[in-house]
């Protein structure tokens, strides 16, 4: 009796919710429900209309890097500025890949430390004995000049510095022997183009894992750069109409543009310094390029909390970087809302419907990003993980907006407006 003037609609869903009675305060709660599956449907759809951006995207780099095409022939000297600090897996295959280039102009690499004592040091010695042709010098920086030690050293090394282009990348980036012929080509016509002038070109990067007996973590995090973090690049890119930011992995420019924009000093307190000098650099009127040459990282084998640590330090830094962008980031996880939306709806047979929609589409994006752009072989191998990834994903960006505190090179921090304030060392952190 209680379902007698109970709509269709209604009766329909108290068969899919038959632990609900669509009466008094228990309606509300039946109301609840259907909101929940349509907001998870929602979402779920605008994380496939984001797919369909992603591989928008993707088509127009492809285009771009066609019409830039290859070489041009502009091969300024180069100074290559390396901070280290202790020695990371695959590092010196990076540093004997710098010393590989076939480059027709000249470069010199400069090593910044903070101590001689470094173990890096005796790696870097090893390096100009093997490469005696090699201008290579090692820069021993002892001041600190605020709480990011890697930009403190790059002051430093820039004032050692012989060239007016310098480079600047991580010290366990890996690269081809076309490295710089790639990255200067992107200046070429920089003084006769119509528009902004290229200030700074940065490059897309993969994670490298280790071949045998890799950990699920390093394969998770590796998956998660070649198909999600490059594919949001790709898709800024095309709706900002190019990048406003850098990339670690390569950060491409000149003296005189870092004199223009303040130089490095500013960005001693920054954890993203290479994103915040895009940004300053695409403020004072020039372009940022990204670059058709992909370079390597090396991804340690981490532990869980390893893993956690590092990908809540990038989560509440691209928080704190580009914020309603990171708000808006929630739409993206297709995969985690529809199966959510499975859930809500009692597994009703549209939602499978829908979950097949958002698989394809992620599915497509992995291959076209991480396989068609970005040449990782991981990705296929990793393919079957990619749920797995979508949710830890998903996780770490409800998780950081919980709190400010970052672990980065075993010492907590607190981040604030994208800037570090030193908080307790962690002996133990990874």
């Amino acid at each position: 009796m209680a379902l007698k003037n109970t709509s269709a609609r209604e009766l329909r869903h108290t068969r899919t919710y038959p632990f609900l009675v669509l009466h008094g305060p228990v309606r509300l709660k039946s109301m609840l429900a259907i909101c929940i599956e349509g907001l998870t449907a929602l979402l779920a759809l605008a994380g496939v209309v984001y797919m369909m951006l992603v591989l928008w995207g993707t088509r127009d780099f492809h285009l771009a890097c066609r019409i830039r095409g290859g070489a041009s022939g502009f091969t300024p000297d180069v100074s290559i500025l390396k901070p280290v600090k202790g020695i990371d897996h695959r590092m010196y295959a990076g540093f004997v890949s710098h010393c590989s280039q076939q480059y027709a102009g000249q470069f010199e690499i400069l090593f910044g430390v903070s101590s001689l004592s470094d173990p890096a040091v005796a790696e870097i010695e090893r390096l100009k004995a093997e490469f005696p042709s090699i201008a290579i010098r090692l820069i021993e920086c002892t001041r600190r000049l605020g709480t990011s030690g890697k930009v403190s050293n790059l002051v430093q090394m820039l004032e050692e510095a012989r060239y007016e282009h310098v480079v600047i990348n991580d010290s366990d980036i890996l690269v081809s022997p076309h490295y710089l012929t790639k990255i200067m080509s992107c200046f070429r016509d920089s003084s006769r183009d119509a528009g902004p002038r290229v200030g700074l070109v940065t490059a897309p990067y993969v994670g490298h894992t280790r071949t045998k007996n890799v950990g699920l973590w390093s394969r998770l995090e590796a998956l998660g750069i070649s198909t999600d973090f490059f594919a949001g690049v790709l898709t800024a890119r095309k709706l900002e109409g190019g990048i406003r930011f850098g990339l670690g992995s390569t950060l491409a420019t000149t003296r005189s543009v870092l004199a223009e924009t303040g130089g490095l000093e500013p960005l001693v307190e920054y954890l993203a310094d290479d994103y915040e000098m895009g940004v300053r650099i695409a403020n004072a009127g020039y372009r940022v390029e990204l670059a058709d040459e992909v370079v390597e990282t090396s991804v340690p084998d981490y532990s869980l909390q390893g893993f956690v640590d590092h990908q809540l330090r990038w989560a509440r830094s691209t928080r704190d970087s580009r914020k309603l962008g990171y708000v808006g980031l929630g739409i993206t996880f297709c995969l985690p809302w529809a199966i959510f939306a499975c859930i809500a709806s009692g597994f009703a047979l549209w939602s499978f419907t829908l979950l097949s929609l958002a698989l394809l589409a992620r599915v497509a994006v992995a291959l076209s990003v991480g396989v068609g752009v970005l040449r990782d072989e991981q990705v296929l191998r990793d393919l079957w993980l990619l749920p797995l990834r979508d949710f830890f994903a998903f996780g770490f960006w409800l998780w950081s907006f919980a709190g400010d505190t970052v672990v980065w090179r075993g010492e907590q921090f607190h981040l604030h407006d994208g800037r570090l304030r030193r908080s307790t060392p962690l002996a133990d952190a990874k």
